[in-house]
């Protein structure tokens, strides 16, 4: 009975760097999470976390509540990741199993995986079987909420931090010629030693993305990602063929769907599974097999505590998203070195939050 789940508790967090920030779709006023503690009957715990923001806490709340209830009222060892996750689609299909259903199930996963490492005494990328020891990492930003000086002095940080590529936002509606203008004062700061990636967060339509790639080939732009919606396959496929630049895309799946639609257009260069969204590791892990099938390396979006580890067991990777986000607020932070980050040695995930940091839910 010991490897039994025996409590779950959750909690709220906000990152210590929280200020309101805009992309070409959200403004932002809260950099916030969820983490939730599974407690196992020999006293280990694990965590996970989701990143929030200040979106819809009740129905977050709600579900993570939702989820907990079940898993204490069924009864799961830590290892049984995947047989939660069959049940609790099952017991969640007649509301939809995408969406903060799929999210609550995935903190949860994250969560086991945790513990399960700490109970063997082992971290989460060696249990699954190990490809590299370190990933390329890229500092991402570039908020469109940002003046100049704003987003030079953040491109610059990266740099002198050793990071070799940064990602900055586009798409502010302000027009091509304003995007083109950020990307510039970004490679006239950082030049030519640093790779600069652009994000439109699927903030413009076909023609603006097709002329900002264009234009922007001759800054040495190495990807794209998100340039129009994410439903607009047809898009990706003309830009793909057109643009010049290398497309990317995946954050906003809760499955494999898209990518399967866009392999058989020829329309993607590199995929960007959520943990969270997509539905936990086993989940995760599915999609980049099924990308690194067909030559689509790996590029997930923002979870690099869990990302770079994970990436260290798949073939074909792209490199990792940086924040510095839940950094102040955890009790071990990632070795990021000249544009490398590298897995933590510690048990399960490798890492907890801060006691002091974590306000804890009612259930």
């Amino acid at each position: 009975m010991e490897h039994f789940i025996k409590d779950i508790r959750l909690f709220r967090t906000v990152s210590d760097l929280s200020k309101p920030i805009a992309d070409s779709t959200h403004s932002i006023n809260r950099i916030a999470f969820y983490v939730a503690e599974t407690e196992l009957e020999n006293g280990i715990t694990g965590q996970g976390y989701l990143l929030a923001f200040h979106y819809s806490r009740n129905a977050v709340e709600g579900a993570l509540r939702d989820i907990r209830a079940f898993v204490l009222e069924k009864g799961y060892t830590v290892y049984e990741t995947v047989r939660l996750k069959q049940e609790y689609d099952e017991e969640t299909e007649y509301f939809g199993t995408n969406g903060l259903q799929k999210w609550a199930c995935a903190i949860i996963n994250v969560a086991m995986w945790d513990a399960w490492g700490r109970t063997l005494g082992v971290p989460v990328w060696k249990l699954l079987g190990t490809d590299s020891r370190r990933i390329p990492v890229y500092g991402s930003g570039g908020w469109l909420s940002y003046s100049d000086e704003e987003l030079v002095d953040e491109v610059l940080g990266y740099k002198k931090r050793g990071f070799t590529a940064v990602k900055i936002k586009v798409g502010s509606g302000l027009g091509v010629d304003h995007d083109l203008h950020r990307l510039r004062k970004c490679r006239e700061a950082l030049g030519s030693d640093v790779r600069i990636m652009m994000d439109a967060n699927q903030g413009m339509d076909v023609p603006s993305a097709l002329e900002l790639s264009q234009k922007a080939i001759s800054l040495g732009i190495q990807w794209f990602e998100e340039p129009v919606q994410n439903t607009d396959y047809a898009g990706y496929e003309f830009l793909r063929n057109k643009c010049g630049i290398a497309l990317a895309m995946g954050e906003r799946e809760y499955d494999c769907e898209a990518l399967k639609s866009l392999i058989a257009r020829n329309a993607l260069d590199m995929w960007q599974p959520d943990l969270i969204r997509i539905g936990g590791v086993e989940e995760w892990r599915n999609s980049a097999a099924l990308a690194i099938s067909y030559n689509i390396p790996v590029l997930p979006h923002y979870y690099k505590d869990y990302d770079v580890p994970l990436l260290c067991t798949v073939s074909r990777v792209a490199g990792a998203e940086s924040f510095d986000w839940i950094d102040g607020i955890i009790d071990n932070t990632m070795r990021v070195e000249n544009g490398f980050a590298y897995p933590r040695e510690g048990a399960g995930w490798g890492f907890s939050f801060k006691k002091e940091c974590l306000e804890e839910l009612g259930v």
